[in-house]
């Protein structure tokens, strides 16, 4: 309780020696902007002062610091967020939350889910590039009332940019390790039509022996302006990669190989102001070649999933609040060499197929009285997965802001999680997988306090998550392969907080955007399953200790520098493999640190950059057996054509 009543002291004290005007907020970029901004991190757009949930927000100002050139790359800069790399700048890598698995994670366009029904590790292969994005929430825990039941740990919707605030941005980098990237975009305005066209290629020769890439894009947006705000957005794109998977999935075969493609197109509206109607349609095609061992057809599987989807928000505004009614339709079907039912007759190179229908409705209320903010709804799924069961998914959360720039919310959810194509039907010569998995299910709960101000920005989240029938690929000893199961409970608890620090305001000679910002998220874990269990590949090996720190500042005159460092620490074990042999030694996750500097020097509308990476060299691992690259120095140029 000391420690409590310090820490309101201590805002109480800030509040009033940094006071502002009431109807200000600060960005996380540090700009000053209105109350009125919002996120989506409901149904119902709120100010982000009021959000019950903790979100995590990179900026566009975030991104163009970062200097990345993929998503995952971005985010693991942030530390609420675990990202486990098999291959760097975008091939793959897995995302969680709070302790989840990467398949607990939903991933959004627009609000639009385009999680991946084979398995997680495709999720972000989205034709998306980094000039698209205005951009990302990430809503942490359970969240299947706002983005359905495959937001059973969080949420990472990305937002991309609808305006042609540019005609056209140009980028080309190169680096070591035959690193070469570029890209390109343009937009145009033809009368109510805004567009915008996109298209990126990254290669490299790789870092290690079979660690090659060749990645490209293909993004089209158009945004239809109609009368009184009502608007319609459609985008289609491409993806296309090739990489080279040492060790990907197993360290018994190191010179495993991937190539993906991806097809998408979706069509959003949004129409009304008192009573909005915001239509969703979308489809989207994955395909994967993956080889046990490269140029090689034995162990050679082919997998080509259809996901579609349709989706209506019914919005209406009252004195008694905000309602929202909802309903999705969305159809997961897979052909494959591998994963479903056997076929009578096969289908070219496809000899298996399976497919299911996810139903759900969803119905909230917010309301606003005063300082409050109260949310309750509930989500009602049906999935022929589990025929003839409609299951019901409360949610409720509520915030409180004493004062302006002071907020308190918390937040209590049910949620479920159908196993993947994979999890079901992966059968290998390292796999075995389960066709009688049970869905996942989940209660949580969590506390946020949240501090907002022009120079310095506060927040501090802690949570509880039970879960039950947790799906895991374990093992019964070293000799024994890989099975999927239900692990009977996993319960997680943690903190996550966040300090930002605007420090423009205070030291003018650190240039106008400077910040400085420190993040830290502990967890731990319990659990009950069975005692055979030697090691766990996704929930038992959890991240119990993530620390960031963020420092930009101006040098010399138009050249800033962006540092970037995270230590963590990884729970579990797993098996270490020599020359490819399983050694029968299980090895614990060692802690490690790592330190990113970017440096840009700007003249008007071209920025020249300089990126190195991992500057001590460090050697780490982020899963078991599969070295990350050390030191990588890289630079570039773009520019802006207004």
């Amino acid at each position: 309780m000391r420690i409590i009543a310090v820490f309101i002291s201590l805002l109480f004290f800030t509040n009033l020696l940094f006071s502002q005007n009431k109807n200000e907020r600060t960005s996380l970029n540090g700009e000053i902007q209105l109350d009125e901004v919002t996120v989506t991190s409901s149904r119902v757009a709120i100010p982000i002062a009021q959000t019950p949930k903790l979100i995590t927000i990179l900026s566009r100002e975030d991104i163009k610091k970062a200097q990345v050139t993929s998503v995952m790359d971005l985010l693991s800069y942030a530390a609420n967020i675990d990202v486990l790399q098999r291959s760097p700048r975008g091939a793959q890598a897995d995302i969680s939350l709070r302790g989840g698995s990467f398949d607990q994670t939903a991933v959004l366009l627009n609000g639009i889910n385009v999680s991946n029904a084979q398995t997680g590790h495709y999720s972000f292969d989205f034709p998306i590039n980094i000039s698209d994005i205005e951009r990302i929430e990430i809503i942490h825990g359970p969240s299947a009332l706002i983005y359905g039941s495959s937001a059973f740990s969080g949420g990472v919707n990305i937002i991309t940019k609808k305006n042609a605030e540019e005609k056209a941005f140009v980028q080309v980098a190169s680096g070591m390790h035959n690193l070469k990237y570029i890209e390109a975009r343009g937009s145009a305005v033809t009368g109510i039509v805004s567009n915008s066209l996109s298209v990126s290629s990254s290669s490299s020769d790789g870092y290690m022996n079979n660690t090659d890439y060749n990645i490209y894009n293909v993004l089209l947006q158009s945004r239809i302006n109609l009368k009184e705000n009502n608007k319609l957005d459609v985008q289609f794109g491409y993806n296309d990669k090739k990489y080279g998977a040492n060790s990907f999935y197993t360290a018994a075969y190191p010179n495993q190989y991937e190539r993906t493609s991806t097809y998408l197109g979706t069509i959003k509206g949004e129409f009304g102001s008192t009573l909005k109607f915001i239509p969703m349609v979308y489809w989207s095609r994955h395909s994967d070649q993956f080889d046990l061992t490269k140029d090689s057809p034995t162990g050679r599987n082919y997998h080509r999933g259809d996901t579609y989807g349709t989706n209506l928000i019914l919005q209406y505004k009252s004195k008694l609040g905000t309602t929202n009614l909802g309903g999705e339709v969305r159809k997961e079907d897979m052909l494959s060499s591998k994963l479903g039912k056997e076929m009578s007759k096969p289908h070219g190179k496809y000899k298996a197929y399976i497919d299911r229908t996810n139903v759900s409705a969803t119905l909230e209320h917010t309301l606003t009285v005063d300082k409050f903010v109260l949310s309750g709804g509930a989500l009602i799924n049906y999935n022929t997965f589990i025929s003839g069961e409609y299951k019901v998914y409360p949610s409720f959360s509520a915030s409180f802001r004493p004062w302006d720039s002071f907020t308190i919310a918390s937040s209590w959810s049910k949620s479920t999680r159908m196993p993947t194509f994979t999890e079901l039907f992966y059968n290998t010569e390292t796999h075995i997988a389960n066709e009688n998995l049970l869905p996942e299910k989940s209660e949580s709960t969590d506390l946020t306090f949240r501090y907002r101000h022009s120079f310095v920005e506060f927040s501090a989240t802690g949570f509880l998550l039970w879960g039950k029938n947790m799906i895991d690929w374990v093992k019964e000893d070293k000799d024994s392969k890989s099975m999927s199961t239900n692990i009977t409970r996993v319960n997680t608890q943690g903190v996550e907080s966040n300090l930002k620090l605007h420090l423009s305001s205070i030291l003018p000679i650190l240039g106008d955007n400077s910040t400085l910002t420190f993040g830290y998220m502990h967890m731990w874990q319990d659990y009950k399953t069975n005692e055979y269990i030697s090691e766990s590949k996704n929930k038992l090996n959890y991240l119990r200790d993530k620390f960031t720190t963020q420092f930009n500042h101006k040098v010399i005159n138009r050249l800033t520098a962006n540092w970037f460092f995270r230590y963590q620490k990884r729970m579990g074990k797993y098996s270490k493999y020599v020359d490819s042999k399983n050694t029968g030694e299980l090895v614990t996750y060692p802690s490690f640190s790592t330190l990113d500097l970017k440096l840009d020097y700007k003249v008007e509308n071209l920025t020249v950059n300089l990126s190195l990476n991992n500057l001590y060299n460090k050697k780490y691992v982020d899963i078991g057996n599969i070295e990350q690259p050390g030191f990588w120095l890289s630079g570039g140029l773009s520019y802006v054509f207004k």
